[in-house]
């Protein structure tokens, strides 16, 4: 796919209309005395295209470097002007019939939110799911998603303008960067995902069990338990001592029993409730990303279209569906267990209530009996070690399950393993890898005389975990030039994967390109110009090589006079 064009408009005026070419793209800052981030809005262009692609709308008006501070009239100048972004891709820019994909996407919000895809409204959970698959047909998986697969073409970020293979955020996993690039290098492995959610499932169980091991470890609880139970033996050998009559011993041996049945059962519903809660938090924090939707307005809308336009393919009960299928099928994972813990959490309350009513009877019945004052503080003693019994008891039944959760989970995760180290599969990964690193090492030497190339290690995380670490190096072992790695490496890849035939944007979006030496850009111009992509640009025009300061190279020049959206026009 490649970039036709980009309308800034509102349903007055057009405010800027944006055409792409082949080759090199420079937008250019023309402003007197510049310095880089003249705020005339050449970075603003790509964060445009970016938002059409999925990124938050945010990105446009939000400062980078403080989060919590917004350019005012910016934001402003797009909500009250309902100011709509329209881009355009195409599959040629040649032929005037290739086929298209029209964005659309606003900056207003609830039933005033614009966000199309060749005419069709779409809600946030379908939006980038509907660019992944005309833009990636072949890609059915969850992992990786359509922003991470994309996040290399678009680099105006510091993440990502700084690092060449690490193009997402900070937080994001080495397993996730590893489904990453097995899909980017067309190392077929469609388990990726699976593993992910064995990672997540892996990470819910440990925090689970050290919150059980919080005050001790498992071993330390299981010897206290031997030292309480040899502690009760002794307790009711002192007890058997009294001459007791027989009524007596045995209601004293039944309610101590109870008290420790109650304290066992008050364990298990507090480590039920753990758990319990714990599934809630994931929940919750999972459904926080959902957007809100109203359905009845939904239905009024489909009503009123049906009654205007005929053939719509899809009916509201589709839509309807497929919107509580979606939010199903993203909690579902996570919560599948929660119906049956609710029901053993109902059936152990009763069960406490039914021993506490006991327990209350049976004590009324005991401090009737004149030895009870004597036994009283034997009985405290013995009652407290039940009760820590009880609770100790649990705790390790409690660690047990985890524990067994966690070697389960891990055995699946050894399996996908031994797939993914296996030496066929390792055999593919380097075959890849050798054919895009003739692409980077040919590229990176003609514009650096250097060669550079994409390694991989197998390597073991401080959590055991196997996994594939994708690293780019400069093979004569030099500090090598970072900028022009990451645009060798950009190109590099979209010859690639055009010769594997592997789906992928042909446009590459760079910001402060004016950090590159000129005689590389110039370079790197002649590269994008014969090989059929589009190598989109901000510099700021006292940066330009001569070579490219030619009116052909330009789609836009902004100057201090003359900003993006033209607000103070």
């Amino acid at each position: 796919m490649f970039l036709k064009s980009l309308t800034i408009s509102n349903d007055k005026k057009v405010i800027r209309k944006i055409e792409f070419r082949k080759g090199i793209n420079l937008i250019v800052d023309e402003s007197q005395d510049q310095i880089t981030g003249n705020n005339v809005g050449k970075t603003t262009v790509l964060m445009l295209i970016d938002f059409c692609l999925g990124a938050s709308p945010k990105n446009i008006y939000v400062d980078p470097e403080s989060k919590k501070q917004e350019y005012k009239s910016v934001k402003d100048f797009l909500i009250e002007n309902e100011v709509l972004i329209t881009l355009i891709l195409t599959n040629s820019l040649d032929d005037e019939t290739a086929k298209e994909i029209i964005i659309e996407r606003n900056f207003l919000s609830r039933n005033k939110i614009i966000r199309k895809i060749n005419g069709h409204q779409y809600i946030d959970d379908e939006f980038e799911p509907e660019l992944l698959k005309l833009i990636f047909p072949d890609h059915y998986a969850e992992k990786p998603t359509f922003r991470q697969i994309i996040s290399h073409n678009i680099r105006y970020k510091d993440q990502s303008i700084n690092n060449t293979l690490k193009t997402l955020d900070g937080y994001t996993s080495d397993a996730e960067y590893e489904t990453l690039y097995l899909f980017l290098f067309g190392c077929e492995f469609n388990k990726g995902n699976t593993k992910q959610e064995i990672l997540s499932k892996l990470k819910q169980e440990n925090t689970y069990k050290n919150r059980l091991e919080k005050q001790q470890t498992k071993t330390a609880y299981e010897t206290t338990l031997s030292l309480i139970n040899n502690k009760i033996e002794e307790l009711n050998k002192q007890k058997a001592n009294f001459n007791l009559n027989e009524n007596f011993e045995a209601d004293l041996d039944k309610l101590n029993n109870l008290k420790y049945k109650i304290n066992k059962t008050s364990s298990e519903i507090s480590k039920l409730n753990i758990r319990r809660n714990l599934i809630i938090e994931a929940e919750q924090e999972l459904n926080s990303t959902k957007s809100d939707i109203d359905l009845k307005q939904l239905q009024l809308i489909y009503q009123q279209a049906t009654s205007q336009i005929g053939n719509i393919q899809k009916t509201f009960n589709d839509l309807f569906n497929y919107h509580n299928q979606m939010v199903i099928e993203k909690v579902k994972f996570i919560k599948k267990e929660l119906p049956s813990l609710d029901s053993v959490i109902q059936n152990k309350n009763n069960i406490l209530n039914n021993l506490l009513s006991d327990e209350s009877s049976l004590s009324a019945s005991i401090a009737k009996s004149d030895l009870f004052e004597v036994l009283e503080n034997l009985i405290i003693e013995l009652n407290e070690n039940y009760r820590k019994k009880g609770e100790y008891e649990n705790i390790i039944s409690q660690l047990v399950e985890v524990e067994n959760n966690i070697k389960d989970y891990n055995k699946k995760l050894d399996e996908i393993d031994n797939e993914l180290f296996s030496d066929e599969f390792e055999f593919i990964v380097k075959n890849q890898l050798d054919k895009f690193n003739k692409h980077f090492a040919s590229i990176s030497n003609s514009l650096y005389g250097e060669e550079y190339a994409v390694k991989y290690d197998q390597i073991t995380n401080r959590k055991n975990q196997r996994l594939y670490k994708f690293s780019a190096f400069n093979t004569n072992m030099s500090s090598g030039k970072k900028q022009g790695e990451i645009s060798c490496f950009d190109i590099a890849y979209t010859l690639f994967a055009d010769e594997e035939n592997i789906s992928c944007l042909h446009f590459l979006l760079n910001d402060k390109k004016e950090l590159m030496h000129g005689n590389q850009l110039v370079k790197i111009a002649e590269l994008v110009n014969r090989n059929n992509i589009q190598f989109v640009a901000s510099i700021l025009n006292d940066k330009l090589p001569e070579e490219l300061n030619h009116e052909n190279y330009f789609i836009l020049k902004l100057s201090q006079n003359d900003k993006l959206f033209r607000i103070e026009n």
